[in-house]
């Protein structure tokens, strides 16, 4: 089994700008390489990045460019890192491919921040890419969602079932 592995941005590959005195984040490298340098998966892999923006500058055409990714990929087992915030209408977009295991997943922390939640993340999505069946999901907060039954908690940012009072 080979997985794709597909870099779009947020706050999961946001590093500070060398250089720069003032907090400003940029989008670089995939932090996707860097956690799975440390983790030495016993699994093939591929690093496609697509975009290197926040979610809330992806725009249509941007979403538009990740489906087709997918859709062209030989992979049938996707996993996407992407930015909280709009990861819905990502994914929303995603949910009319068939025959591909795709999971969305990010951090609340950047990766390079040492108590970030990057890599407990993305052990989750590999986890369910290799066990679910068909489908778009999000693998966020230790948990898997069909990508249209979870719900951001506004208050602690965490990913719950949207059945789970908040």
């Amino acid at each position: 089994m080979k997985i794709l592995f597909i870099q779009t941005g947020g706050t999961i590959d946001k590093e500070y700008e060398q250089g720069v005195e003032a907090y400003n984040f940029v989008i670089t490298s995939p932090s996707i390489a860097r956690i799975l340098d440390k983790s030495k998966p016993s699994f093939e892999y591929r690093i496609l990045p697509v975009t290197k923006k926040d979610s809330m500058d992806l725009t249509d055409a941007d979403r538009d460019s990740i489906v087709a990714a997918c859709t062209q990929a030989a992979e049938d087992r996707i996993i996407i890192t992407h930015g909280t915030d709009t990861m819905a209408q990502t994914a929303k977009a995603l949910s009319h491919l068939t025959g591909k295991v795709i999971v969305l997943t990010g951090a609340l922390r950047p990766e390079r921040f040492y108590n970030s939640d990057a890599m407990f993340n993305v052990g989750t999505a590999v986890g369910g890419v290799q066990t679910l069946k068909n489908g778009v999901y999000i693998a966020m907060s230790g948990q898997l969602f069909p990508w249209d039954q979870y719900h951001k908690h506004p208050t602690t940012g965490q990913f719950i079932n949207r059945q789970v009072q908040t």
